[in-house]
């Protein structure tokens, strides 16, 4: 079974949405391979799993425990 297959894809623009980010934002690092898009029809679909991971990054903090 292929990984587009078991993905929960979603319309670019419900995606930006979710992260706050713009339609363009999305585009750009599927163009750059940062995540995958996949092509349904004439519609582009992005895996919000992924998209999440790749993109949400954690600051560290200056203080150390």
């Amino acid at each position: 079974m292929s990984t587009a297959a078991t993905a929960h894809l979603v319309p670019l623009g419900l995606a930006a949405e979710q992260l706050h980010v713009s339609i363009k934002t999305i585009r750009r690092r599927i163009a750059d391979g940062t995540i995958s898009g996949y092509r349904v029809g004439r519609l582009i679909r992005v895996d919000l799993e992924e998209l999440s991971r790749q993109l949400v990054i954690a600051i560290p903090s200056a203080r150390r425990r």
